[in-house]
């Protein structure tokens, strides 16, 4: 655009009359609102494939109370929770806080297999117990709540799913690579090297076009083109430190990363993929999670047995709810009628119960060693992006 001298601007602003300056106002004011309003209804170019954004202003609209896809409906409800020094899993009644089940994963030689996080399907039919250690993956059939078949995948520290249900996506922290495999038969397709360390957790941008990830023990994030199956760019973060979970904000405007040795979280706006924003939290912060009506982030500070609370309209921490007598809150999920959080006491053989409404602890349920990624099932949702039960 031709910008006029810096001496006709000059002029023509002291020829305008008061009149003139005012309709001048009014037009530019009209000219940005249009601006605006175009760009907000200007359709989103979803990854091919990808079901439609209900709601854009929400896209965890899917995710409220009491709308169990018909897939999941008939499932028994049940959390699940994978001991990752134990190499067991056990099975929680959510309704009496009593371990209904349990099972040891199965086993080549002494090697421990380390579970670290239980995974949604994409068609939400089965559950995943990703085994990094033992370098495998073991289906648990949600009708019963009981283990099948364990097939060999390359060091499973986590496990993600594209929008348009294609491809897993295999979170290989320490070959330093996201491995793209067959959604269904877990077959690699692409084996992507990532370039950094420790590369754990992610989340897809609205569109479903990129995934940010989380690089641990670089304290940096990548972005990854998913139909591309390629990294575009790297971040560092400030404060440094060892960022943990990712969240896409439910207006998917920006993304929350929570960091561990920073005591907070970190918001990135992913289109120009740059932070804006540090929110501090508490120590350890680790684990995020949406409350059901999307007004709330759940953040869960293991390293003082708290849970903070960021208003999504504020983008600031509204209250901190404390574990009476401390515990290490790590991973976990919020019930599906959203009254209750379920977290997994990383070092204390246990998992909390908040009550979402006060942030009362309501049980403390023992179970096995380094309990870690549980997940509580089934969810709100219409398909699953992985790890925990990240739902739209």
């Amino acid at each position: 655009m031709h910008l006029p001298s810096r001496s006709a601007v000059v002029c023509n602003v002291c020829v305008l009359t008061s009149a003139a300056l005012l309709t001048l106002s009014i037009s530019c004011t009209s000219y940005t609102q249009k601006a605006q309003a175009a760009d907000a209804a200007k359709p989103m170019t979803l990854l091919t494939g990808m079901p439609a954004v209900a709601d854009p202003a929400n896209l965890y609209s899917a995710d409220a109370p009491g709308m169990v896809s018909s897939v999941a409906k008939g499932f028994p409800t049940r959390v699940y929770v994978p001991n990752s020094k134990s190499d067991t899993v056990d099975v929680i009644d959510p309704a009496t806080y009593k371990i209904v089940g349990h099972f040891a994963l199965p086993k080549h030689g002494k090697r421990l297999l380390e579970p670290q996080h239980v995974v949604p399907s994409y068609d939400l039919k089965r559950l995943w117990v990703a085994q990094d250690l033992g370098d495998q993956l073991t289906a648990i059939d949600p009708a019963t709540g009981k283990p099948g078949e364990t097939i060999q995948v390359d060091d499973p520290y986590n496990m993600y799913f594209t929008p348009d249900g294609k491809y897993s996506i295999v979170m290989a922290e320490r070959e330093k690579r996201i491995d793209f495999r067959d959604a269904q038969s877990m077959q690699v397709v692409n084996k992507v090297p990532v370039n950094c360390a420790g590369v754990n957790h992610a989340d897809f941008s609205a569109d479903g076009r990129y995934m940010l990830a989380t690089c641990e023990f670089s304290s940096e994030m990548i972005k990854v083109d998913v139909e591309g199956q390629r990294v575009l760019k790297h971040l560092p973060l400030e404060p440094k430190g060892m960022p943990q979970d990712c969240r896409t904000s439910p207006d998917g405007k920006v993304f929350y990363v929570a960091n561990m040795d920073a005591n907070g979280v970190h918001i990135i706006d992913g289109e120009a993929f740059r932070q804006i924003a540090f929110v501090p939290t508490g120590k350890g912060a680790h684990g995020l999670y949406f409350s059901r009506d999307s007004k709330y982030l759940y953040v869960s500070n293991r390293g003082e047995g708290s849970v903070s609370l960021i208003d999504l309209a504020t983008r600031k921490v509204a209250t901190k709810w404390h574990i009476p007598g401390g515990g290490s809150p790590d991973m976990g999920g919020v019930s599906a009628d959203g009254k209750s959080l379920w977290l997994s006491g990383r070092y204390n053989s246990e998992v909390y119960v908040f009550d979402t409404s006060n942030g009362n602890l309501r049980a403390r349920i023992k179970v096995g060693d380094g309990p870690h990624g549980l997940c509580f099932y089934p969810q709100p949702g219409r398909y699953s992006l992985g790890h925990t039960g990240n739902m739209r």
